[in-house]
């Protein structure tokens, strides 16, 4: 069944701000897969969202900018460094949609355990880079802690004209918060808030990824990814994690 409409906009306001940061210099890489594929690695509560009968595998590469406690600057140093995420989309009984994380490769350690710490996030710390020469933008990654060491990814592509989001780039990009198992083993959604995405064609020219096997997804990599696009990037609030999910 075809997804219902997603706004551009947030839907809703993500209430007392937690804390501020901004994606920089994203690359959206996306597979096409049948929803009983990633249902298994969904948290309790939610189901696969999807659009036009199928759901994505996200591999989306960036530079998170200036993390900042409730609305003070952002911090020096730690508040700043490259990431890669492995996602996966995510629908409530409350009808919210959202992400879910599978993995987060950051180049920062202190963030990495802060966030394994408090709110449990599967961040992983890693050797990365990022480096833009002209239109092309390449990504590395080389995991180092907890694991598996040295699992890696390289990322190339050629950032294209604007482009204007139809439906399925909605469905992909405008999510207004995560889906989040806690020690319980219960699921809190983490709302947060940004302007629509300023979106761009992108082509790829490399990607050479062990990050979705090593997340689930051996078969993914293999294959080139069914959409590609870029963003110069948006300044982010998040607010407090909502209780638990009913079961």
């Amino acid at each position: 069944m075809e997804a219902e409409p997603i706004t551009p906009t947030s839907p809703r306001d993500a209430g007392r701000t937690v804390f501020t940061q901004r994606w920089e210099e994203l690359t959206f890489l996306h597979w096409a897969v049948r929803p009983e594929q990633v249902a298994p690695h969904l948290p309790p509560g939610t189901r696969p969202d999807t659009f036009e009968g199928r759901t994505y595998v996200g591999l989306i590469p960036f530079w998170m900018q200036g993390i900042g406690l409730g609305r003070g600057p952002g911090l020096p140093y730690v508040g700043s460094f490259h990431e890669t995420n492995v996602r996966l989309y995510s629908v409530d009984e409350q009808g919210r949609r959202g992400v879910v994380f599978v993995s987060l490769d950051a180049s920062r350690l202190a963030p990495v355990l802060a966030a394994r710490w408090g709110p449990g996030l599967p961040y992983l710390w890693s050797r990365m880079d990022r480096r833009r020469s002209g239109e092309r933008v390449t990504y590395t990654c080389s995991r180092r802690w907890p694991g598996p060491r040295g699992a890696r990814s390289r990322i190339s592509v050629r950032v294209g004209p604007p482009i204007e989001a139809g439906p399925l780039e909605h469905f992909l990009t405008a999510r207004w918060g995560l889906h989040l198992p806690d020690r319980g083993g219960r699921t809190r959604y983490w709302p947060n808030e940004h302007p629509a995405w300023p979106l761009h064609d992108a082509t790829v020219d490399e990607v050479d990824d062990e990050l979705l096997a090593v997340a689930g997804f051996a078969d993914l990599a293999a294959r080139a990814p069914d959409h590609a696009m870029f963003s110069p990037g948006v300044d982010v609030v998040f607010g407090p994690r909502n209780p638990a999910l009913q079961p």
